[in-house]
């Protein structure tokens, strides 16, 4: 007699099976050890004053007062006329403050430059709209300009820059028509370069969004939207992104790319090749690193060409 050892097999992982059930419907109910909960990122601070820095009030929203933090470089005098780097952290215009900012800042500071890092009423700490960082980031660069003898600096050599939704704010100080928000009239000058890591600019349906950012208001988020809104001609612009970006999508900076220069702009475009979305952080580890010191790298050859950081001859 032959025996099927496929049945066989089955059969016995039956009775089995069968068996353990058996047992365990005779043993009292267990309960399933409690899953770690995952710590929640503590809420944003409205900071005061932060190191190293000089605090100013530029704005008041109604009880909000809005701050920006000014470091100075060594060497600095008020007859100075230096140029100005004035730098927008990110968060979705949700979340961020400028203690996200502030190192970009001293970055400036140490390259001679006036670093300024601005506030902005974002959601979780004003309960802000897109339009009123929009208006916010623009009035920080009115203030600069208005205060640009006591700070030492040239108002027409001001260099925004911004990440993420701080790139859309950075952005929206080159267009020169009033804002989308309330009280949001333009800054007297253009900006004499931008810097762009991982912008918002397209805000429509396909970029950031889309008119879900807006209420559901597709007017809303068109006339938000820089690509949209920017005149012919734009600042020298720099833009960084990288291609697994899921969170801004990369097509839309090589959008802004071929606009810009379509228009005779000038504009370069440095892709990271599979990072994602804030491609220059920790998260990304040895990766996110290198590709930190290339963007301070690109930024400083980008502003050099430019004239508005001056090259250090190193004499061996």
């Amino acid at each position: 007699m032959k025996i099927n050892k496929g049945a066989f097999s089955l059969g016995m992982a039956g009775l089995l099976l069968g068996s353990q059930l058996a047992l365990a419907a005779d043993e009292p109910a267990k309960t399933a050890p409690p899953i770690a909960a995952t710590p929640e990122k503590a809420p944003d601070l409205t900071p005061v004053s932060l190191p190293e820095s000089e605090t100013y009030v530029f704005r008041k929203a109604g009880t909000n007062e809005l701050r920006l933090f000014v470091v100075k470089p060594t060497g600095w005098a008020k007859t100075d006329h230096r140029p100005c780097f004035v730098s927008f952290f990110g968060g979705g215009w949700v979340s961020g403050s400028p203690t996200h900012s502030i190192g970009w800042a001293k970055w400036a500071a140490s390259k001679g430059l006036i670093g300024i890092a601005p506030d902005y009423r974002t959601r979780q700490r004003f309960a802000g709209t897109p339009e009123d960082c929009v208006a916010d980031g623009r009035a920080a660069v009115c203030w600069v300009e208005d205060y640009a003898a006591e700070l030492g600096l040239d108002p027409k050599k001001i260099i925004a820059m911004g990440g993420s939704a701080g790139g859309h704010v950075a952005a929206w100080t080159a267009i020169p028509s009033d804002g989308p928000g309330k009280d949001d009239p333009a800054p007297k000058f253009m900006p004499a370069a931008l810097v762009l890591l991982n912008p918002v600019t397209d805000t429509k349906a396909g970029g950031y969004g889309g008119p879900k950012r807006f209420g559901g208001d597709a007017a809303r988020a068109l006339a938000c939207s820089v690509p949209d809104q920017m005149p012919k001609v734009m600042p020298p612009t720099i833009v960084f992104h990288a291609t697994a970006d899921l969170t801004v999508p990369y097509v839309n900076s090589v959008a802004l790319r071929d606009k810009l220069v379509a228009s005779g702009n000038r504009c370069e475009l440095v892709t990271f090749q599979g990072l994602g979305h804030s491609y220059n952080s920790s998260k990304f580890g040895e990766a996110g690193k290198t590709a930190d010191l290339k963007t301070h790298f690109e930024v400083e050859k980008f502003l050099t060409d430019l004239k508005l950081i001056k090259r250090v001859m190193v004499v061996e």
